[in-house]
């Protein structure tokens, strides 16, 4: 594992940066897509993942300043809260671009040296809210409905090659754009009301999806793929 690259987007707050720490601490070398800095003892990029070529000029980067990247975990992201009806085109080009294009933008930059490599981990971060859905935000459940769509495709195209490509879909998770929300009261009662209807009593932290994230990108994981590993405490099985 510490001969291994690692980019991961969005990794500087949230999810993502507690997936990037946990990456470092399992040895591997990480990059950092994201416009904000980051904390965490790794390479930052201010990377756009909307924007194809800043994302094809970051990954060649990488491969030339830290080595080929072999595992990508894409989790950058942004959320959306708007009664259907009055969602403009605008609002939903903005959710698919981020979520869903960015995501494949990256896959396409790494996936050519993984397949030189013989060896690749793709995991891509969708939300609990595209297996159950959510009213208020169809452009940010259809969007990572089509995360997970990608990955299950990804998944049986490159498995020859030696890659996998998995999905987590985490569910309640304490970050600070889940508190912006409830400070804005887009999430009905609130947290503690949430983790009062969660089985295991508990909000998830970050942590929970990297130790997640960490699995399923070591070799002890070769045989899992295309799958959705859902981390969210109960709240959907």
């Amino acid at each position: 594992m510490s001969e291994r690259v690692a980019i991961v987007t969005g990794g500087a707050s949230g999810i993502g940066l507690a997936i990037a720490e946990r990456l470092v601490k399992d040895g591997l070398t990480v990059a950092v897509f994201d416009p904000n800095e980051t904390s965490v003892g790794a390479a930052h990029y201010a990377v756009d993942v909307s924007n194809k070529s800043q994302v094809d000029d970051a990954v060649a980067t990488v491969a030339d300043t830290l080595g080929p990247p072999t595992v990508l975990v894409n989790n950058a992201g942004v959320d959306g809260f708007k009664p259907f009806l009055q969602i403009t085109l605008d609002d939903w080009n903005r959710l698919l671009t981020v979520n869903l294009t960015g995501t494949m933008l990256c896959c396409q930059a790494v996936i050519p040296h993984m397949i030189e490599a013989g060896f690749g981990r793709i995991v891509n971060i969708s939300s609990s809210s595209a297996q159950g859905g959510q009213q208020m935000m169809s452009h940010y459940v259809s969007s990572k409905a089509g995360v997970i769509g990608l990955t299950k495709a990804l998944a049986l195209e490159f498995g020859p090659k030696g890659i996998t490509v998995n999905t987590i879909p985490p569910g309640f998770i304490d970050t600070p754009m889940l508190r912006a929300a409830e400070a804005k009261g887009l999430l009905g009662p609130g947290v503690d009301a949430a983790i009062a209807t969660t089985p295991v009593r508990r909000a998830g932290l970050p942590e929970d999806i990297a130790n997640a994230t960490s699995f399923l990108v070591a070799d002890e994981a070769s045989y899992i793929t295309g799958q959705v590993i859902g981390v969210n405490g109960g709240r959907n099985t």
